[in-house]
């Protein structure tokens, strides 16, 4: 039985980046990773433009502008956004009404906002001085041609989307989703919406689906095996296409649990066969040329859990990404938390703040088939193998699950 994190280390190591790339369009980025650093061709903005709705102006014009005693120009033309002023020059006493993202009129040093100005046909007086280049977007203040904005490794979210728009980017290259077979074992289970009275309902391969498609594979569902051993051994040579395959259940020390002794037969390099965690303790890790394979225990919280610590990042390597860690904090703990040395826990958490700092305590009972208890938290705290006992007050690790990675 090795470390949590030793295991981690042994998974990342043998988890090879993917060689392979494809395009996608902007619509279809969101979660997918960058294969080549992004190099604007042109500057954002790509001119000087207006902040505000107001007048383009001269600050020396309005260097003594007060309410009192308001400074008047004469109003020359109109600039929209999109549109550029055609004239000359802008001249000592006369202002340019211009909307926001509008080009700076040649001349102009300053925006004074409406508010601060009150117009009447076609003359504005300005009850406030403005500080030179106020209100003014430069052209390459957010991206400089040449730049390299985003990082090959970058995981495309929300503002990476609106970053690569901007620079008139619609497709992009990224990493091939690695394809990811999703197997389920167990007599007792049966699949949700059926007949299934005293069945156990399989929701393992629905929480892996789901997490294999947010961290960026593609996953492929093999249905529910029951407890054979040749059906087990016939299910996982119908995946042996796929670049990651991940059981859940028969990983223990009972009568039907054959994943261990399957793979070994069909050639897979076990290297992980326990972990000193709780819950999680019977994972099962092997590969075979880049393939590698999962076996995770059939308890629901425990699926979770060994797929965030261990085929989490793995996939995550592999897909390119440089963020591969979940947020760790310190928080002061609001109960007394007891376990048995000897493994590291993994407790289903609620952190809150207050007054500035964190406190953190569980969702209650642990049992590693409440699964209601991993809906209802925020992070999992995280209790060395050496440690039996935290009090009230007392700081631990809290991972944080719902955040992005680090």
């Amino acid at each position: 039985m090795i470390t949590v994190e030793k295991a981690l280390e042994i998974i990342i190591s043998n988890s090879s980046v993917a060689e392979k790339s494809e395009k996608t369009d902007l619509f279809n980025s969101y979660g997918r990773t960058l294969f080549k650093d992004t190099i604007s061709d042109s500057n954002v903005p790509p001119v000087n433009n207006s902040a505000m709705d107001g007048y383009a102006i001269l600050t020396s014009d309005i260097a003594n502008a007060e309410k009192k005693t308001p400074i008047l120009l004469e109003i020359i033309d109109e600039v929209q956004a999109g549109n550029k002023f055609k004239g000359d020059a802008l001249q000592s006493g006369y202002a340019i009404r211009i909307m926001t993202g509008a080009p700076i009129p040649e001349g102009a040093d300053s925006v004074i906002p409406f508010e601060e100005t009150e117009e009447s046909e076609n003359v504005v007086k300005v009850f406030k001085k403005t500080s030179i280049h106020e209100n003014i977007r430069f052209a390459g203040e957010d991206i400089q041609k040449g730049n390299t904005v985003l990082k090959a490794g970058t995981r495309i979210d929300s503002a990476e989307i609106g970053l690569l728009s901007s620079m008139n980017m619609n497709q992009i290259e990224v990493y091939k989703k690695p394809d990811v077979g999703i197997i389920s074992t167990g007599d007792e289970l049966a699949e949700p919406g059926l007949n299934n009275s005293g069945k156990l309902i399989n929701s393992n391969a629905y929480v892996l689906y789901s997490e294999v498609k947010k961290y960026g594979g593609n996953p492929v569902y093999g249905g529910i095996v029951k407890d054979n051993y040749e059906d087990v051994k016939n299910c996982f040579l119908s995946m042996m296409d796929k670049d990651i395959i991940i059981s859940s259940g028969g990983v223990s020390m009972g009568r039907y649990d054959f994943i261990p002794d399957v793979l070994k037969e069909l050639g897979i390099d076990i290297k992980i066969e326990k972990v000193m965690m709780k819950p999680g303790k019977p994972i099962v890790f092997g590969t075979m040329g880049k393939k590698i394979f999962f076996g995770l225990p059939g308890n629901p919280v425990s699926v979770m859990v060994s797929f965030m610590q261990f085929v989490r990042p793995a996939i995550l390597t592999m897909t390119g990404n440089y963020k591969i860690s979940k947020p760790v904090l310190k928080a002061a703990t609001t109960e007394v938390i007891t376990k048995k040395t000897g493994r590291k826990h993994f407790i289903r958490g609620i952190f809150h703040i207050k007054d500035g700092k964190l406190f953190v305590g569980t969702t209650g009972p642990q049992g590693s088939g409440i699964l209601t208890s991993m809906s209802s938290s925020n992070c999992l705290i995280i209790i060395p193998e050496e440690i039996d006992l935290v009090k009230i007050g007392e700081l631990v690790d809290i991972q944080l699950t719902g955040h992005s990675e680090i």
